[in-house]
């Protein structure tokens, strides 16, 4: 990838709309522009000052493609920290097409995924780890996803890492002059101190991997598996939730023979509910491959709701306490809760009959419900929402959500620990700086002071053209 050239790529999604951004990055890029450009007010482009907004016609050989507004941008203060135009065209995928062609033969190139990114990297515009918040909080679908990848954008996360690279590298520093003074056997670095901070390092690398649990199901929404016996009104349920009809509901016990998935926001938190097919034994083929899958997609939910049928008399039997049982064993370190679905067949007697038979089983949260009415739906939402850890992100705490990150850090905790045991054992300061530049290069890995090209190629290869 040649970063000196002029790059050029559609900002905005392609396909017909209103207006369209067409994105120009480099340093011909006013050059290029102003060529084609003739402004209204008959200034010329290439000698306007930055952060200006200019109405006039993109033209080809006399010939105008579109009226458009082009925004100006001076490098540094750009988003690529480079010369940068915006033009702001009407939304036709052919004027589109013709005015990134008619810049390309002018001079500019097709700019890779994330390249526009990546040169702000490059330019000091952002650290490694507020670049890739860039592609998350594009992706963000929730309130809860959006506000982690806006609060990494801000440098919240790097600014942390960054804080306690620089203490740890200060002591490094310390420890390095020792050995240059190792015959007189002077001691810079305070080992009292040293064990403060590695102290303190661990205890903030141990709460950030601890962090990575939550904002991983909230980056990638929460996985929940609705799971039951045949007709006890599991698809009825999901409809009841995403409030439209998105499953097929019969009387007829094995309808549902597929998973069928969606998703919603509940609380700023994105869920991802599985209907799954009914669990029974039975002789078709078919419906046998859809509850085998049904078992799948429980060992990959987060959460299992179980759908409990109800006796002629409004309780639960114990042949379904005991079918019950075997699910809470077989997913043991899953949260189980069971719904007694259809209380809207139940009459004050009954209901008082199913919460004794709720207390029948340990350990496991029960909800009554009325799928077909929505009676209880509410309460369900709410607990969904209790099984997810939202403390962190209510208290505005950093929360670890890329993978990438999370290994640096489970390495760097390694490597840390590895010094705090070389200061209990009174190793030399040869020795612990081994570990401690370790320590240090994983933390460079987050925030991009130490790189190279298959790294920085993995990760903006995940981004879209034109950001």
């Amino acid at each position: 990838m040649k970063l000196n050239d002029t790059i050029v790529a559609l900002a905005t999604p392609s396909g017909a709309g209103a207006i369209a951004v067409i994105r120009v990055s480099g340093p011909e890029s006013i050059a290029i522009v102003s060529s084609q450009f003739e402004a209204k007010s008959k200034k010329v482009l290439k000698e306007q000052p930055t952060h200006t907004l200019h109405l006039g016609n993109i033209i080809d050989e006399q010939q105008i493609i579109d009226e458009v507004l082009v925004s100006v941008f001076h490098g540094p203060k750009s988003y690529t920290g480079e010369n940068t135009i915006e033009i702001s065209c009407h939304g036709s995928p052919y004027i589109q097409q013709e005015i990134i062609q008619l810049l390309i033969r002018k001079g500019g190139r097709s700019a890779e995924a994330g390249e526009f990114t990546l040169r702000a990297f490059l330019n000091g515009k952002m650290d490694l780890s507020q670049a890739e918040a860039v592609a998350d909080l594009i992706s963000s679908e929730n309130q809860a996803s959006h506000q982690i990848a806006m609060q990494q954008m801000r440098g919240g996360f790097s600014s942390e890492i960054q804080r306690l690279r620089q203490e740890l590298l200060d002591f490094a520093s310390l420890i390095e002059l020792e050995l240059d003074f190792a015959e007189e056997d002077v001691e810079f670095a305070n080992r009292d101190q040293f064990r403060d901070l590695v102290s303190r390092i661990q205890q903030v690398l141990k709460r950030l991997i601890d962090s990575f649990a939550t904002g991983n199901v909230i980056k990638n929404g929460i996985p929940v598996a609705i799971i039951g016996e045949p007709n006890v009104g599991k698809s009825t349920l999901l409809n009841a939730l995403l409030n439209e009809e998105r499953a097929i509901v019969s009387e007829i016990a094995g309808t549902t023979r597929d998973t069928i998935e969606d998703e919603i926001s509940i609380g700023g938190i994105g869920f991802r509910f599985i209907d799954t097919a009914g669990i029974r034994e039975t002789e078709d083929v078919i419906e046998g491959m859809g509850i085998k899958k049904t078992f799948e997609k429980i060992s990959q939910a987060q959460v299992v709701v179980y759908l409990s049928p109800l006796t002629p008399e409004g309780g639960i039997s114990n042949t379904t306490i005991l079918e019950i049982e075997k699910i809470k064993n077989r997913f043991s370190q899953k949260p189980l809760l069971i719904i007694a679905n259809k209380i809207d067949l139940l009459n004050e007697k009954q209901i008082a009959i199913l919460k004794v038979s709720l207390s029948g089983v340990e350990g496991t949260q029960f909800l009554p419900i009325s799928a077909k009415t929505g009676e209880g739906v509410d309460e369900l939402k709410e607990k969904l929402l209790d099984f997810v850890n939202t403390g962190e992100l209510r208290n505005n705490n950093t929360i670890v959500t890329n993978s990438r990150h999370y290994n640096a850090l489970l390495s760097a905790l390694e490597e840390i620990n590895k010094v705090q045991e070389g200061l209990n054992a009174n190793l030399s300061g040869d020795l612990l700086a081994i570990d401690i530049r370790e320590a240090l290069f994983h933390f460079g890995l987050i925030t991009g002071e130490v790189t190279n090209d298959e790294l920085l190629g993995n990760i903006f290869a995940n981004f879209c053209i034109g950001k």
